[in-house]
């Protein structure tokens, strides 16, 4: 596994744009709300709008509507996990290096994973990268939370693959 870190000034992924979703097409979007909070709108993009697991290039673009700390949102990664009893020996490693880029977010920023051809899950914060892992495995874990069939919320994984109605 590796974990780095990109610079502001770094333009290698994607291809020298500021927009993670750049070139790509919009799947699908969704809205979470826990009982009367929205707590966050995200959309999904491919390369040609339509996604099947392991579609790459894949960007998730999470868009809060509330404060969330970087804490509470590893928290509920690793809930994801256990709920879809997705195990794996590297996802503690995976966890630390999330911990060291994660950010606390607010209303109104952007939290994005966009997973390259290569497999890399770069993160970004409002557009500007923040860190990445290099991992095949750790980019279907991640995105399995939003994406798997066993995932807690079905009715965001419709909408976000277009098929909700």
């Amino acid at each position: 596994m590796q974990v780095s870190f990109v610079l502001a000034a770094d333009t290698s992924e994607p291809n020298d744009v500021s927009d993670p979703a750049a070139g790509l097409t919009q799947v699908g979007e969704a809205r979470l709300s826990v009982f009367l909070f929205d707590v966050y709108d995200s959309r999904l993009f491919t390369a040609d709008g339509t996604y099947e697991r392991g579609t790459r290039p894949l960007v998730l673009d999470i868009e809060y509507l509330r404060k969330v700390s970087g804490a509470d949102l590893l928290q509920r990664t690793q809930k994801e996990w256990a709920s879809q009893n997705l195990s794996h020996p590297k996802q503690l490693d995976w966890i630390e290096s999330l911990r060291t880029f994660f950010p606390d977010v607010t209303d109104g920023d952007r939290l994005t994973l966009r997973v390259n051809e290569d497999q890399v899950s770069v993160f970004y914060l409002n557009e500007q990268p923040i860190g990445s892992i290099d991992d095949p495995l750790f980019a279907e874990h991640f995105t399995a939370i939003w994406l798997s069939p066993d995932t807690s919320r079905p009715e965001i994984r419709a909408a976000l693959l277009g098929k909700a109605s």
